[in-house]
């Protein structure tokens, strides 16, 4: 099973304030920058609740009818009418192998614990970071510690009008 990142951070690293806000984000997501043709491309997403959270916010659910599988041993909120949620629990290498069992081939991975969770497992293949033109100083970071080095292949960059950058990453590749 291939696992995806894609990912907004502000200049300095973080994906979100330390309240999950991503009011630093462009509105609408900024111009087009390949995330609805990477959408096209993923069956499921898995999400952290804390991310699940923040989602349940917004105005629209943003994952139109893919299934997403929410980590977490605490109950959900309800979701939201249409939306496709589950729950799971267990490691990074439980949750791929059951998806795999039910024939998901691509996930999209989201939420900083889970992501951080996934690399750690080695379990991600593809990093897509946009870096958004701002220093916010402070909140929850992409990545966390690691217990050794990840290496990561270039694959691309691209700079957008906006001032978005955005880099494209295999991840384990020397």
């Amino acid at each position: 099973m291939k696992a995806s990142v894609f990912v907004g951070t502000s200049l300095d690293g973080f994906m979100a304030r330390v309240d999950g806000s991503l009011d630093f984000l462009p509105p609408g997501g900024g111009e087009p920058h390949g995330y609805e043709e990477f959408m096209a491309t993923v069956d499921a997403l898995v999400i952290g609740r804390n991310t699940y959270e923040v989602v349940l916010a917004f105005d629209e659910w943003p994952y139109a009818q893919k299934p997403v599988f929410v980590l977490s041993t605490r109950q959900l909120a309800k979701a939201p009418t249409g939306a496709i949620v589950e729950q799971m629990e267990g490691s990074p290498a439980h949750v791929v192998s059951q998806l795999e069992k039910r024939g998901i081939q691509h996930i999209y991975v989201d939420g900083g614990i889970t992501i951080q969770a996934f690399l750690r497992a080695g379990l991600v293949q593809h990093l897509t970071i946009t870096r958004v033109p701002v220093l916010i100083g402070t909140g929850i970071p992409l990545f966390g510690a690691t217990e050794r080095d990840i290496l990561l292949k270039h694959i691309a960059t691209r700079a957008y009008a906006s001032g978005l950058a955005q880099s494209e990453y295999e991840v384990g590749v020397s």
